[in-house]
């Protein structure tokens, strides 16, 4: 057990920005040589909304205000600044409404939402995309397989305003928003730290901060979880590993915040 159990809740207010799963494998060249046609008639009426673009960043950078130093984080080898890399052309499946959203590239699967609701939810698109990848084009293997959730505390959106961090977040986390003669002072407060999970499943790189909106006094929190694995695997191994992230990342949420947030949240038992 790597982050304390807590019961799963649903929050009516939630926090959570984006959350985003990424499945990388040896690259396949008719991805890009021959157009993924088929891969769209299998998924088109899901996902009617095409757009094609050249291998950038696709758009789950972390805030400025926590990106490190570009030299630090060319020594500690982050990338920082991108959460996906893939080939010379990228394929965006977005549904109608453009909530939900399939990347295809030569070397990855990606599932995109800013409307995240539960797992079973978010599992069933996965599971969908992720099944016309392996009938379309049958990955040897997964190279690389991450689940990101990024939740956003605004304490005005929770009617906490004016509440001190100390309060709202737990020890380990708050650190000098922890400091009665400091707190107040802080404009800004960046950390990251990764963490081996357990029985070698996988790591988790969690960035979170202070960081400065448009009104100081009511500046957000972000709490950035990545959980990934770079071992190799098994195409048919992916969505158990999948929901062993799933749960750890509930966990880590609860054991980042305080009572006081949770409740304000408004949690609904499952």
């Amino acid at each position: 057990m790597t982050f304390p159990v807590s019961p799963r809740v649903i929050y009516q207010k939630n926090p959570l920005e984006v959350v985003i799963c990424q499945l990388r494998f040896p690259p396949i060249l008719r991805i890009d040589a021959d157009s993924p046609v088929g891969y769209q008639e299998r998924v088109r009426q899901q996902y009617p909304l095409l757009n094609e673009r050249p291998a950038v960043d696709l758009g789950l950078a972390l805030p400025a205000e926590l990106k490190l130093p570009p030299e630090v984080a060319k020594i500690l080898g982050a990338e920082l600044g991108s959460a996906l890399r893939g080939s010379n052309t990228v394929y965006d499946f977005a549904s109608a409404d453009e909530i939900w959203k399939i990347t295809l590239s030569r070397d990855f699967l990606a599932v995109t939402t800013g409307h995240y609701e539960k797992w079973e939810d978010f599992r069933a698109r996965l599971k969908f995309a992720l099944q016309a990848l392996l009938e379309e084009f049958a990955p040897a293997f997964f190279t690389r397989i991450g689940l990101r959730y990024r939740d956003v505390i605004k304490r005005s959106d929770l009617g906490l305003a004016g509440r001190a961090w100390v309060d709202l977040l737990q020890p380990h986390i708050a650190a000098e928003l922890s400091s009665p003669s400091v707190a107040g002072a802080v404009i800004r407060a960046v950390r990251e730290v990764t963490i081996n999970l357990e029985r070698g499943l996988g790591q988790v790189r969690i960035r979170h901060g202070l960081i400065q909106g448009r009104d100081p006094a009511d500046a957000p929190y972000i709490i950035d979880a990545d959980f990934f694995t770079d071992q190799r695997t098994e195409t048919g191994d992916a969505l158990e590993r999948l929901d062993y992230f799933n749960s750890q990342a509930g966990r880590l949420f609860r054991w980042c915040i305080r009572d006081l947030v949770h409740e304000a949240m408004g949690p609904r038992p499952l």
